[in-house]
């Protein structure tokens, strides 16, 4: 059960680094396009400046806890990201002048994976509430806190993520883009900021589900009665975070549907990670307590 565990665990976080990856290109082709318009270079192109800027991330931020001083920020573009989208959306979805489809089209088999794609893309999602959860076991007590946290990601939390896609469809139709910014009908100033912000933020984002890998590298790798920046740790970190970044940034470019696949064997990985294998440890600490009693 602990290999299967820590199996799932980190291909979830490699794939999660990968679709950051993805993420963090397309934002910078859309902002991109704004000035070269039809010119803009292949998404191949922003995909390796993605993967270099989070490569530098990861490389002078090393820890979680050395994330403490970028969390004000991170959650200051969410909020600016979300505020702006919503605002475009409605603005376009008020000012189209043409009949919105809203039909769902294709064959019963495209329907079907769709569905799947999209029920994947939720609970990938989902997993978002790692973050406070993470923060709330700093100060005690740990568990309320951790409650308090998670219910507050799974309804301010959900109801922005939500919303944001209802809005979304609302505006477009059954043409609306899985990426929303690249649809968006707004100044050009607004759909610079929202991808701006989108690519910013995702570098905080993509560093939270990584630096466990990151960490379990610094550990075998490095000279643990050494500083995290002496000489030899960092060259140690140097080639460590090179060479993962350099293999999610050449897979991630090489597969076109990288966002797809990211979604649908991250949703198979997370289902047991999220909903059985906590069931079965409470169940099985309930075991241990109840003949402890006996």
């Amino acid at each position: 059960m602990y290999y299967i565990t820590w199996f799932l665990q980190f291909t979830t976080l490699l794939l999660g680094s990968m679709g950051f990856i993805l993420l963090g290109g397309r934002a910078l082709k859309a902002i991109s396009a704004e000035f070269t318009g039809d010119s803009t270079p292949r998404l191949q192109w922003f995909i390796a400046a993605t993967g270099a800027v989070y490569f530098a991330f990861a490389y002078f931020v090393p820890t979680i806890s050395a994330m403490r001083n970028w969390l004000a920020t991170s959650a200051a573009l969410t909020v600016t990201f979300d505020v702006a989208l919503l605002a475009v959306l409605v603005k376009d979805g008020r000012s189209t002048s043409k009949q919105t489809d809203y039909t769902i089209h294709g064959t019963a088999q495209e329907k079907v994976f769709n569905a799947l794609g999209a029920v994947a893309a939720i609970l990938v999602c989902n997993t978002s509430g790692l973050l406070p959860e993470i923060q709330s076991t700093l100060r005690k007590p740990s568990v309320s806190n951790m409650r308090r946290a998670l219910a507050l990601q799974y309804t301010v939390g959900a109801a922005a993520y939500y919303g944001i896609s209802v809005a979304g469809y609302w505006a477009y139709g059954a043409a609306a883009s899985e990426y929303l910014p690249n649809q968006l009908g707004g100044p050009r100033w607004a759909s610079i900021l929202i991808n701006a912000t989108a690519f910013l933020q995702s570098i905080v984002s993509q560093h939270l589900f990584t630096v466990p890998i990151h960490e379990a590298m610094d550990t075998r790798l490095q000279r643990l009665d050494e500083g995290m920046f002496s000489r030899h740790n960092m060259a140690r970190r140097l080639v460590a975070r090179g060479v993962l970044f350099g293999v999610n940034v050449f897979v991630t470019a090489l597969f076109p549907f990288m966002g797809d696949f990211v979604n649908l064997f991250g949703s198979f990985a997370l289902f047991p990670l999220t909903f059985i294998f906590p069931s079965m440890v409470v169940l099985k600490v309930k075991l241990i307590s109840s003949n402890m009693d006996c």
